[in-house]
């Protein structure tokens, strides 16, 4: 049945779903990489599409940007249409100088300054980390596609504009590899609800060496990160 922000009946969704932030990313996801995709919500412009890779059943849902507005979407497709394994495929902005422009970074977990995971863990810290079956599908997925990706740890901002002044420092310091807006609190969910979950992630700019890409570039070039979880997806159903 539709819930408050996904107008979309039962069954519309695969048990596998790919989040990316970018509804648009989602529709070029479902027209370049799924057969027999079809928009099953377009609810606030926020687009979700069904169709099938590899033989299996998959859907594509953004979410928007931020830990809030992603659990709204990552929770509904939860608990309303039985979503069972969810790989974020989005940005980050590069911190080691390990990590490269365009390169892939899986996320095995994720630090914050976002409060949620302490709110549903009784005020302590939660350690968000992914689900290690996807995870190494998604490493294997990668060898096998010739693609570079590091596994490591991402920092969750609830700040784009973060206004610490030594934001950066504490992250190099800490050998975090990048930051984005919504790892921990999918790995956060992900744990209460009892299902799996993993970001698989693109460097579209780095915060060291102030390279950067363009919003349509974001949109459309970051196929490598969409072919590693869709063929880790398939692995680990296999």
């Amino acid at each position: 049945m539709p819930t408050p922000h996904i107008s979309a009946g039962d069954g519309a969704f695969a048990e596998a779903v790919l989040l990316p932030g970018d509804p648009l990313r989602a529709r070029y996801i479902a027209e370049s990489f799924l057969d027999d995709a079809v928009e099953v919500t377009a609810v606030r412009n926020m687009l979700g599409f069904t169709g099938t890779y590899g033989g299996m059943s998959v859907s594509v849902m953004g979410t928007g940007m931020g830990v809030p507005s992603a659990s709204i979407y990552i929770t509904e497709l939860i608990r309303t249409y039985g979503a069972r394994r969810l790989v974020r495929v989005g940005s980050c902005g590069g911190i080691s100088s390990d990590v490269g422009m365009r390169e892939i970074i899986l996320a095995i977990g994720a630090g914050t300054d976002s409060g949620v995971n302490r709110a549903r863990y009784s005020g302590w810290d939660f350690a968000a980390t992914a689900d290690f079956r996807l995870l190494l599908a998604a490493v294997d997925a990668a060898a096998a596609g010739g693609h570079v990706a590091h596994v490591g740890n991402v920092h969750t901002s609830d700040s784009f504009y973060n206004p610490v002044a030594d934001a950066l420092g504490t992250w190099q310091r800490m050998n975090v590899l990048a930051v984005e807006m919504e790892t921990a609190g999918l790995y956060g969910i992900a744990a209460e609800e009892g299902v799996r979950a993993l970001s698989v992630l693109t460097v579209s700019d780095h915060l060291v060496t102030a390279e950067e890409t363009t919003s349509e570039e974001r949109e459309r070039s970051f196929d490598d990160m969409v072919v590693v979880a869709l063929d880790a997806l398939v692995a680990d159903a296999a």
